[in-house]
This record gives C-alpha cells, sequence and structure tokens, in this order.
C-alpha cells in the first residue's frame, strides 16, 4: 500500500471514529474533574486503549497520568527506531459552566483545597482528550504499517496542581512516562478562537514562559474601631495591586509580559482589620530571559510597598513552567502534513500569545511541534486575525465561562494525530 494510500485509510477510519469522539467530548464534558482528581477521566482513557489490544497502558502515572504504547509491524522494532508521543491534556477548570449546551457541566468539586469549586471544561481539555482516544483508535487499525511507536499520553494537572501537591508533565517524565521507548518526537495542540478547522502555528515561542506567584501581606490584627493600635495591611495590599500595573514599563516593550493577581484571601472582617492577606497570581514572560529580572521587581515591589505601611511581605515563586516553542526546522517539518490534513488556505501563521502549556517539558526534551486548531465562529480578516462571524456564537476565548468548541471539527483533530504519527514514523516528519 502506498503513503497516499494509508493517508486515505487514516482519513476513512477517522470519519468512522467521529461519532465516538463527539460523544467522549459531551461525556467528558459532562463529567469534568480538576487538576489532580482526574480518577473517572483516566479510567474512561485506560479503559478505551486496553479495548484496543495495545501493546502497554500505563497508568497512575503521576496521579491520574495514563500512557498507551502502541509498538508498530506486529511489535517488531522497524524503521529508523522513531517514537511519536502524542500528548493530550486531561483536567478541568474551577469555572462555571455557561456554555448554553444540553450537556453542560453541573458539577461542583466541595473537597478540592479553596473550594466548593463549579468544575468546567472551560479550556478545551475535554477535546483534547477525546480527539487523542481517537487518534489511538485510527493508528490502531494500522499498526501493521506503523514503522515506529506511538505513545498516547494523557496528562492530568496541567492548569496547575495545588500548591501543596506534584503534578503536571513535569512530573510525569520525572516519573519515566516517556523512558520505554523514548520520543523522537512530540506533537499536540489546543483548540481555540479560531476559525473551524483552521490550523494556527508560530515559528518561536508559541506560549509565554509563566511562574505562579504567591505573595503575603503582613500587619498587625486589631479592632476596626482603632486602626492606630494595629497594623493594616490592606493599603499596602492596594499599593502593590496599583504599582504592578507599572510594571511593564520596567522591561523593553517589545517584549511583553504580564503580572496579574487572580485570587485574594484575607483574615478579616467588617469590624476587624486582619493580620495577613495572601495574593495569588501569575507572571507570564514572552520571551523566558525576562522572567528574572521581572519577578526581581514584583519582589522588590511588594517588600517597599509593605514597609511604606508598617507592614511585611514574602513573595514565593511556585510551579515555573517553561515557553512552548516551536523550531523553524519542526515547523517546516511539520507544514506539508498540516497542508494535507486542513488544506494550506486553513493553516494560518499566528501571533504570540502568553498563555502556558506545560507541553514545553516534553518538547524541550524530545522535540517536536504544537499548533492550535479552531473551533469557533470566526473568519479571518485581513490581517490574519479571527473575527466573528455574523449570526454566529462569536469568539469566546478559554477560560470563560462561556467558552465553547465546535463537535463536528474534532475530528479533524484526529487526523491531525494520525497524520502527524505515522509521517514522523515513516521519516517524512523531521528536521
Amino acid at each position: 500500500m502506498s503513503t497516499d494510500q494509508i493517508h486515505e485509510e487514516l482519513d476513512r477510519r477517522a470519519e468512522k471514529t467521529a461519532a465516538q469522539v463527539v460523544a467522549w467530548r459531551r461525556h467528558l464534558h459532562r463529567h469534568p474533574e480538576l487538576s489532580n482528581r482526574e480518577a473517572g477521566t483516566a479510567r474512561l482513557i485506560a479503559e478505551h486503549l486496553r479495548s484496543l489490544d495495545l501493546d502497554e497502558v500505563r497508568t497512575g502515572i503521576a496521579g491520574h497520568g495514563v500512557v498507551g504504547v502502541l509498538r508498530g509491524c506486529g511489535g517488531r522494532v522497524e524503521g529508523d527506531g522513531r517514537v511519536v508521543a502524542l500528548r493530550a491534556d486531561i483536567d478541568a477548570l474551577p469555572v462555571e459552566d455557561l456554555c448554553g449546551t444540553d450537556f453542560a457541566s453541573r458539577a461542583v468539586d466541595a473537597d478540592y483545597p479553596g473550594g466548593p469549586f463549579p468544575v468546567s471544561h472551560a479550556c478545551g481539555h475535554d477535546c483534547h482528550t477525546a480527539m487523542l482516544m481517537g487518534a489511538a483508535t485510527v493508528l490502531a487499525g494500522v499498526r501493521d504499517r506503523l514503522p515506529g511507536t506511538v505513545l498516547f499520553v494523557f496528562q492530568p494537572a496541567e492548569e496547575g496542581p495545588p500548591v501543596t501537591e506534584r503534578g503536571g508533565a513535569r512530573a510525569m517524565l520525572d516519573e519515566g512516562a516517556c523512558d520505554d521507548p523514548v520520543p523522537t518526537m512530540t506533537f499536540g495542540m489546543h483548540v481555540t478562537p479560531y476559525p473551524k478547522g483552521h490550523v494556527g502555528y508560530r515559528v518561536g515561542n508559541q506560549y509565554g514562559a509563566s511562574t505562579l506567584v504567591k505573595i503575603v501581606v503582613t500587619g498587625k490584627q486589631v479592632h476596626g474601631s482603632t486602626p492606630w493600635q494595629g497594623v493594616d495591611p490592606m493599603p499596602a495590599v492596594g499599593a502593590v495591586l496599583t504599582g504592578i500595573g507599572q510594571l511593564y514599563r520596567q522591561v523593553s516593550a517589545f517584549d511583553p509580559i504580564t503580572v496579574s493577581i487572580g485570587h485574594i484571601e484575607d483574615v478579616g472582617r467588617f469590624n476587624i482589620i486582619g493580620q495577613a492577606v495572601n495574593l495569588w497570581g501569575t507572571v507570564r514572560c514572552a520571551v523566558e530571559s525576562d522572567m528574572a529580572e521581572v519577578q526581581r521587581r514584583l519582589t522588590t515591589l511588594a517588600e517597599h510597598s509593605a514597609a511604606a505601611y508598617g507592614a511585611t511581605a514574602t513573595v514565593d515563586y511556585l510551579q515555573a513552567v517553561p515557553p512552548v516553542h516551536n523550531s523553524a526546522e519542526w515547523v517546516a517539518a511539520g507544514l506539508p502534513t498540516i497542508h494535507r490534513v486542513v488544506g494550506e488556505e486553513r493553516t494560518v501563521e499566528t501571533g504570540a500569545t502568553l498563555g502556558y502549556d506545560d507541553v514545553s517539558e516534553f518538547m524541550n526534551r524530545f522535540g517536536g511541534l504544537y499548533v492550535m486548531l479552531g473551533v469557533q465562529d470566526a473568519s479571518l480578516d485581513a490581517g490574519g486575525r479571527p473575527v466573528p462571524l455574523p449570526g454566529g456564537r462569536g469568539l469566546v476565548t478559554n477560560h470563560n465561562p462561556h467558552f465553547y468548541a465546535d463537535d463536528d471539527t474534532l475530528v479533524t483533530g484526529v487526523r491531525l494525530h494520525a497524520h502527524m504519527a505515522y509521517d514522523h514514523l515513516t521519516g517524512a516528519l523531521a528536521p
């Protein structure tokens, strides 16, 4: 069978999985699970992979991680020993689901640290998981024609585990998820507010570097009627929040950075000036080398602002994630495959973003490619930017309660996984 015929068979098999992929996606959407709590999701994945009679299905990696191993050519080692790792993230977010579908989540996690939280797949990981499960079905069906090995890597805690726990891509790698065999390529994708079926790519940093920050401003607790007898941490917190908005002016304007505080905890009451206030946030840098300088300036801002009000501040940086970097060589190698799957007219070079994805841990170690898959009612303007389609649902960003994804586009993700895997194993996709 020729290469073109195998590509056509991959597409036929992908179409046959389409309805099941949609069903998986809707089930996962109804039953989302937060980072490091993805037990039901992992069980569904493992049961499906075992049904495919893979060579090995590993579970319980870094919590609820699952890795399926498919050795091609009847399990024999052939070709150049290539191994492709196809990766999907499986965790959900503490975000209310307002997507408006009949399969919207009503889940609440009452036991999660800091909770209770509503839980939803507002970032689209349900799509990623379902698409990779579909790709496993497709590739298992042509295993006798795969001259290498495919690893199906289902990763928990991409959104970040609770700060007292380990988890995510680095933890999976530390526990040997990809030690046997070692990948020669990583491939992954993320659904995004782009036109349905379009694929976005970028040479360089697709996503930025990220770190979680915790700032604790400490004063002296006192009754609200006698503030002069204590130290109120709130004015210092206000100064920190205001000062953060000026940090961008202290580093190069040509390399974007952002510092965002998303959660504040205090221990006060309407008539009590509390002892301390915790600020939780994230630092993002388009260029990883800027991170140390941004952290230094943020620490200085917090400590000095607190001191100005007679308080103190401590700053801790946690859960650092490197940027997702697509090298020019890997992009050049992958573009012919992308063009075959979606068409050159639907392949778009995108700008950088300050989002993060710890797929970077896999890519930094093994090389590979990461792309964006459009799943919303949009078109592209003359500058290549997505704009809402008239009469459509509009553009809704990931992590928004109204985020949505088009089910009919998921088969495109299945095809991308399958074609990328086959092309790499045959040597057609390699830098």
